[in-house]
């Protein structure tokens, strides 16, 4: 198992999900780890609770990314509690939410992945490592079109992934490498349950497409090994699925 003594982690997006289990992950290989959640106190609480409880550290952090104050937020606990900011895991993301204005899928999953990259990086040390979540329909969207009800997430999540691998070349400067992990509809997921919410049937067809969805453990697992991995920094890295959307790209 890698061993992460020593290290701390933010995980954006954490209190649930696929990001709660990334936080785990790394909380048991030895990092401290900042959960962080928009509104949900007593559902982070409850990660950190089952962290702390199994030996490892970890705090939550009420933090809106759409703003500059949340990224300062998340950074500031991950150097006061655990003394240095060694790995940030860009999970966070949403647009499908009702009430939170027609920009908010790109002011959520562009705007504030660069910003809180761009705060995180000032305090990195050389070696640290960025992990961007994203998923296939928002990777290949250019080139595979995905269901309407998730068009514009995607086209903003891909938005976002092209505004931080622009940022590679300063990044490389700091000795700090970016890897994207890309996977495919995730049972269980908050965007899952909407999807086939509002277009039926959905999840169901993208399952049989591909042979078989990960679920949050295996994805977050996924998610989490990336954070070591042997890989040059702009690597993707492609869970679960990927074949037909590479067949129709090549």
């Amino acid at each position: 198992m890698t061993d992460l003594t020593g290290k701390s982690a933010i995980v954006t997006g954490s209190s649930r999900g696929i990001g709660a289990e990334v936080a785990k992950v790394l909380a048991a290989q030895g990092a401290g780890v900042v959960i962080n959640y928009r509104q949900k106190a007593p559902r982070a609480n409850k990660v950190v609770q089952g962290i702390v409880d199994a030996g490892g550290r970890a705090v939550a952090i009420g933090a809106d990314l759409t703003t500059a104050e949340g990224s300062a937020a998340l950074i500031d606990a991950a150097l006061e509690n655990f003394g240095s900011l060694d790995i940030l895991v860009l999970n966070a993301s949403g647009g499908m939410e009702t009430g939170l204005g027609e920009d908010y899928a790109l002011r959520l999953n562009r705007d504030a992945q660069v910003n809180m990259l761009e705060a995180a990086a000032q305090k990195m040390p050389a070696g640290s490592r960025v992990v961007f979540v994203t998923s296939h329909q928002a990777h290949f969207i250019d080139q595979v079109a995905t269901m309407d009800a998730y068009e514009p997430v995607a086209r903003s999540k891909r938005a976002g992934e092209v505004a931080l691998r622009e940022r590679i070349p300063a990044l490389e400067a700091k000795g700090i490498s970016l890897v994207v992990v890309s996977g495919d509809m995730i049972e269980g997921t908050i965007t899952a349950t909407l999807l086939d919410r509002v277009e039926p049937g959905a999840i169901a067809a993208r399952r049989e497409a591909a042979g078989r969805l990960y679920s949050v453990v295996e994805f977050g697992a996924e998610v989490a090994a990336m954070v070591c991995a042997d890989v040059p920094t702009g690597h993707t890295e492609y869970v679960g699925g990927a074949e037909d959307f590479l067949r129709a790209t090549s």
